[in-house]
C-alpha cells in the first residue's frame, strides 16, 4: 500500500496515496461543522451556525477536530484499516512550532497507529513539484503568505518572512467594497468568496490600475438579488502588490520577495531569484502571474525573480496542491529507504525524535 501524503491547510485540506503525477484523491474544506452529540440532524438550528477551523493561518489549532477531521480521510475517504495502518507524509508550514510537530507525531502513533511516519516543509515540497532543490517559494495560502529561499533542500529559516496575510484578508476587502458599491444588499462572506474565486484578477500595473474604468458586470446572488461587480475585483489582486490598500504599512509582494532573497549569501542570489515558484490557491487569479513577473522586471535587484514553469506532465492546478505533489515525490524516497520515523524510534525517544528524523 502506498504511502499517504496530507496538506493541511485553513481553507482546504489535500490527501491521497503518493502518486505524484495525479492529483490527491481527496480535496475537501477544512473548516467543519460541529454536529450534536448523538449525530442527529432533526434540530440544527442550534448548530447550523456553529462552525470549527482546524487548521488557522497554517497550524493546527483545535486537536480534537483535527483528529475527527483525519479519521473521516484516513479510514472513509482512503479505506485504511483499523489495525493495519500504513505510512504516512505530512507537510509542514514554514516555521511550524516544534510543540506542534511533536504534538502530530504523538497523535500519528498513539491514536491512529501509523507504521511509518514523515514531515517537511512546505517550501521544499512545492520545489521538489517542480523538479528543483533550490529556489525561493512564494505562497499565498488563505491565511497567510510564506516566502522561503530553499538552498539544496534547506529552507533557509533566517531569510524566510511569514506575512499574517491572505485570501481571507482578500475575501474580507472585496466584501467592503461591494458593500460600498451595493449599499442595499447584505452579503454573506461565504458568497464573497465564490464571488472572489470567479471575478477576482490582476491589473497590468499599477497605472494601468489607477485609470481603470472597467465595464461593470452583474451577479445573481442565491437568493435572487443582483450585484454589480466593477473596478473591486482588481482592487483584491492590486492589494498583494500595494498593500497599502489592506491598510498595512509593508512592501508588495515582489519587493518581499527580493528582500527576503537579500539576506541570504550573495553568491546564492541568482540561483534562488531565477528558480521563483508561486504556490497556494491565490495565486490562480487570473492575470497574477504576469503582473507579478513584470513587476519582477522592473525590480532594483541586479538579478530578477524569474518564474519556474510547472511540467506538462504535472496536475493542471499544480499552484493549488504542489506541496501534496511534492510530498507524494518525496514519499516514493523516504519510506522505501526507511529514513522516516518507526514505531520503535517513536518509543525509544518520545516525540521530539521528529526534529532528528524529518528536516
Amino acid at each position: 500500500m502506498e504511502a499517504v501524503v496530507v496538506d493541511a491547510g485553513s481553507k482546504l485540506l489535500k490527501a491521497g496515496f503518493a502518486i505524484p503525477d495525479q492529483e490527491p484523491t481527496m480535496i475537501i474544506p477544512t473548516q467543519m461543522k460541529r454536529m450534536p452529540e448523538d449525530g442527529s440532524p432533526s434540530d440544527t438550528s442550534m448548530t447550523e451556525d456553529i462552525t470549527v477551523d482546524p487548521v488557522v493561518r497554517g497550524f493546527i489549532k483545535d486537536w480534537d477536530a483535527m483528529e475527527d477531521l483525519l479519521h473521516h480521510i484516513l479510514y472513509t475517504g482512503l479505506g485504511w484499516e483499523i489495525g493495519n495502518e500504513g505510512q504516512i507524509l505530512f507537510t509542514d508550514p514554514l516555521l511550524t512550532p516544534k510543540a506542534v510537530r511533536e504534538r502530530l507525531v504523538q497523535l500519528m502513533f498513539e491514536t491512529f497507529n501509523v507504521s511509518g511516519f514523515y514531515a517537511t516543509e512546505q517550501a521544499v515540497l512545492s520545489l521538489y513539484a517542480v523538479g528543483r532543490i533550490s529556489g525561493c517559494t512564494v505562497d499565498i495560502g488563505h491565511g497567510k503568505i510564506d516566502i522561503a529561499p530553499v538552498i539544496e533542500g534547506a529552507v533557509q529559516h533566517i531569510a524566510s518572512k511569514r506575512l499574517e496575510i491572505g485570501g481571507v484578508e482578500l475575501t474580507n476587502l472585496l466584501s467592503q467594497e461591494l458593500g460600498k458599491s451595493n449599499p442595499r444588499i447584505r452579503l454573506d462572506i461565504s458568497e464573497v468568496e465564490k464571488i472572489k474565486e470567479k471575478y477576482a484578477c490582476c491589473a497590468e500595473d499599477d497605472l494601468a490600475y489607477e485609470k481603470m474604468s472597467c465595464q461593470e458586470e452583474t451577479h445573481t446572488l442565491p437568493d435572487g438579488q443582483v450585484i454589480t461587480i466593477g473596478k473591486e475585483r482588481y482592487t483584491v489582486g492590486e492589494a498583494l502588490f500595494q498593500p497599502a490598500i489592506l491598510g498595512l504599512e509593508a512592501h508588495g509582494i515582489v519587493e518581499q520577495l527580493v528582500r527576503s532573497i537579500s539576506t541570504v549569501s550573495s553568491e546564492n542570489h541568482r540561483q534562488l531569484l531565477e528558480n521563483t515558484v508561486l504556490c497556494g490557491g491565490t495565486v490562480s487569479m487570473d492575470g497574477f502571474e504576469d503582473r507579478f513577473q513584470k513587476e519582477a522586471n522592473l525590480c532594483s535587484s541586479a538579478v530578477r525573480p524569474s518564474l519556474v514553469k510547472a511540467p506538462e506532465y504535472m496536475p493542471e492546478n499544480l499552484t493549488m496542491c504542489s506541496a501534496w505533489v511534492g510530498g507524494a515525490i518525496l514519499a516514493k524516497v523516504v519510506f522505501p529507504q526507511n529514513q522516516h520515523m518507526t514505531k520503535a524510534d517513536y518509543d525509544e525517544t518520545g516525540p521530539s525524535i521528529v526534529h532528528r528524523k524529518c528536516f
